[in-house]
C-alpha cells in the first residue's frame, strides 16, 4: 500500500511539472489546504509539501491504467482550447513515460488571470 501511495505521489509531482511547463498556464488552482499552508507562519527548517490539491493521480477502476485530474488557472490572451489540449498531451506523455500504461487526463479550468 505504501509503495502504491509513493508511486502516486511521484506521478503527481511529474504531472505538476508538466502542467506548470505548459504555455498559457498561470498556476495550479490553490485549494483550501494550499491557502492555509501559505498563510501559516514557518519556523526555521520548515518544509513545504510539493503536493497540491490541484493534481490528483490514481488508478483507474479495475486497475487498467491511470487517471489524472488537473485543476488550473490560465493566462488571458491564450485560447483555452489550445492550452487544455497542450496540457492533456503533456500530462499524458509524462504518465506514459513513467508508467508505460494507458492513462486518462481530465483538465478543469477554474479561472483566468
Amino acid at each position: 500500500m505504501t509503495e502504491r501511495l509513493a508511486s502516486s505521489a511521484a506521478l503527481a509531482e511529474a504531472v505538476q511539472e508538466a502542467v506548470v511547463g505548459t504555455r498559457g498556464v498561470a498556476f495550479l488552482r490553490p485549494g483550501l489546504a494550499d491557502l492555509l499552508r501559505a498563510a501559516a507562519p514557518r519556523g526555521r527548517g520548515a518544509t513545504v509539501s510539493p503536493r497540491s490539491s490541484a493534481v490528483r493521480v490514481g488508478r483507474d477502476k479495475g486497475g487498467a491504467g491511470w487517471h489524472a485530474e488537473v485543476y488550473v488557472v490560465l493566462r488571458r490572451g491564450h485560447r483555452t482550447l489550445d492550452v487544455t489540449r497542450e496540457l492533456r498531451a503533456a500530462v499524458t506523455e509524462a504518465l506514459d513515460r513513467l508508467t508505460g500504461e494507458p492513462s486518462r487526463v481530465s483538465v478543469t479550468v477554474t479561472g483566468r488571470v
